[in-house]
């Protein structure tokens, strides 16, 4: 079995999340390859698509929101994600009882007692006259039947995992600021979402996992789940290995790819990528070492902003309060030619940002 080394499967990853070269994709065909953009900060999924798309005008999104063809909702890993509405009418009821477990994880004390059936009923019959709310007024509303429950339990436990609900813009629209309100899914997009198959197959799941490869593969089984927080794939995984490959990476594990899958060749030079908070390419993977160091791991999961180097997370980035400026703080020593290359690709981010006002860029020096 071919052995995939941690540079090979970095080109791969890259090449599937159109890093290693910007794609003409248009925004909606994005977000459906990339099942969708982890977007708790509303701002950040517009610097992942600058960063994966030749021309990228966030006016695009925003219209897609406001046109209600992309949705925010709870989903993967139970965080808000930013996807296409017919993916979340097809995935929702897959992730349903993860929501909710993860949910209960959280909240088990707080909720012990309560039927769920009769709490989500409770939660649909106030959210039946189409009225956005927040996940506090939602909860609020139901909390007499439950007053020991605490409102935040409550409204996470209804808003999150046991109602299929949408986060309603002006949250996540371009430089708009808005706090999150919430309706059903159903009221949004004018139909339920699917209903699992009757027959207890399951190709939803098998779905998933074609999706997931075409654009994190090569993969393993582990990563799969840590990237939609899903336990019961194994079957789903089963079913597809006649129409799967598979590789070994340095340590053994078992990787699966679509056949046709972008493996580019591992010395495919890299261009310089600054990647928003929480972004997938980091996040989806159980083992990130093929796109960032272990020593640097909480960087991912703390809402730090990333540089790409020749393809690794090698420096953080934020951005200067009131004079739009990029500051860019590296994690290693930058040779002449890296800084020069962040530098160039910093002034254009800054451009992006600050609608061509500014093209300031601020690199801190390199550790020693």
């Amino acid at each position: 079995m071919t052995v995939l080394d941690a540079r090979a499967l970095n080109r791969a990853t890259l090449a599937r999340q159109l890093l290693l070269d910007r794609a003409d994709l248009p925004v909606l065909d994005a977000v459906a390859h990339l099942c969708g953009l982890q977007a708790q900060e509303p701002q950040e999924p517009y610097a992942g698509l600058w960063s994966r798309l030749r021309t990228f005008d966030p006016a695009a999104l925003s219209d897609l929101l406001t046109g209600r063809r992309v949705v925010r909702t709870h989903l993967m890993r139970r965080t808000v994600h930013l996807v296409t509405a017919a993916d979340v009418l097809a995935w929702r009821a897959r992730h349903h009882d993860m929501l909710r477990t993860r949910v209960l994880g959280t909240y088990r004390r707080e909720l012990d007692g309560i039927d769920l059936g009769e709490l989500a009923a409770a939660g649909h019959e106030v959210m039946a006259d189409g009225e956005p709310r927040s996940m506090s007024d939602l909860a609020r509303a139901v909390s007499g039947r439950w007053p020991a429950a605490g409102i935040r339990p409550l409204g996470e436990m209804l808003a999150a995992a046991l109602l299929p609900t949408a986060q309603l813009p002006p949250r996540g629209l371009w430089r708009t600021t808005g706090g999150a309100r919430y309706t059903l899914l159903s009221t949004w997009l004018g139909r339920e979402t699917d209903p699992p198959a009757p027959d207890g197959s399951d190709p939803v799941g098998q779905e998933l996992v074609r999706r997931y490869l075409a654009a994190f593969g090569p993969a393993a089984s582990a990563d799969l789940r840590a990237w939609c927080g899903l336990a019961g794939l194994p079957a789903a995984v089963a079913a597809l290995r006649g129409e799967l490959v598979a590789f070994r990476d340095e340590r053994g594990r078992e990787l699966l790819d679509l056949p046709d899958g972008p493996r580019p060749d591992p010395e495919t030079p890299a261009p310089v990528r600054f990647l928003p908070a929480f972004d997938n390419a980091i996040l989806g993977y159980h083992d990130r070492s093929r796109i960032i160091d272990d020593a640097h791991r909480g960087l991912s999961v703390a809402g730090a902003r990333v540089v790409l180097v020749d393809g690794r997370v090698a420096a953080t980035w934020t951005v200067e309060a009131g004079t739009g400026t990029v500051l860019v703080t590296p994690l290693r020593r930058f040779s002449r030619a890296d800084r020069a290359a962040v530098e160039e690709e910093g002034r254009a981010l800054a451009s992006f940002l600050s609608d061509g006002a500014g093209q300031r860029v601020r690199i801190a020096a390199s550790p020693a």
